[in-house]
């Protein structure tokens, strides 16, 4: 019998938004070593971000077939069905920014991107002891801040990449290849913060 089997029907959801977490650390923690591979094996990498995205994927659509099998769920369907959609988007996001690295034949990588392969880290870290939180909300205020301190940072390094990019970049391939890029993990970002804000309102809305 599965671990999800032997747990009362309520906390599964908690259990399997905890895993999506885990995996958008994967995630995140494989695109930074995809950026610092110095023998520039992206491709591999990226390989190894869309088996991740898979099984996120997989947990996405359980919890979906769960809500429509649940009689009675923890909150909200809609807020479930929302926080799950959230999670694997940034999964997704992830994904596509690595696919793009190795489609767009980039061999060099930025400074900036390994930022934000390290604050999109930081993020997963905090947005995993939120869900992990989901069931007995305690002192979840203190990671909500810095899910929101570490997507103004990323605003600040996507400026700056951009920034540079226009400034010292002279080949315009170069340019179009590594804005997409950077609008990839953004998002990717911008939507770690907005998991927080689903979950600050569901909080809020069961207070």
């Amino acid at each position: 019998m599965g671990l999800f089997n032997l747990l009362p029907k309520e906390e599964h959801y908690f259990a399997l938004f905890t895993q999506m977490t885990s995996y958008i650390f994967d995630a995140a923690r494989a695109l930074g070593e995809m950026l610092n591979d110095k023998e520039k094996n992206y491709e591999e990498h990226a390989k190894r971000i869309k088996s991740i995205e898979h099984a996120c994927d997989e947990i996405s659509h359980s919890i979906s077939d769960r809500l429509n099998k649940s009689f009675i769920t923890p909150f909200d369907r809609e807020d479930i069905y929302l926080i799950a959609n959230a999670l694997d988007d940034i999964v997704d996001l992830i994904n596509s920014a690595a696919r793009s690295i190795v489609m767009y034949d980039i061999h060099e990588s930025t400074q900036d991107a390994k930022h934000f392969a390290q604050i999109l880290q930081d993020m997963s870290v905090q947005l995993h002891e939120v869900v992990s939180m989901l069931a007995k909300p305690n002192d979840m205020t203190r990671r909500l801040v810095e899910i929101h301190r570490l997507e103004n940072e990323a605003d600040d390094t996507y400026h700056h990449a951009i920034g540079e990019l226009f400034r010292n970049e002279k080949d315009p391939l170069t340019v179009i290849k590594w804005k997409a890029v950077y609008e990839k993990l953004e998002r990717a970002v911008d939507r770690c913060e907005n998991v927080a804000n689903i979950i600050e309102s569901v909080i809020i809305k069961n207070a």
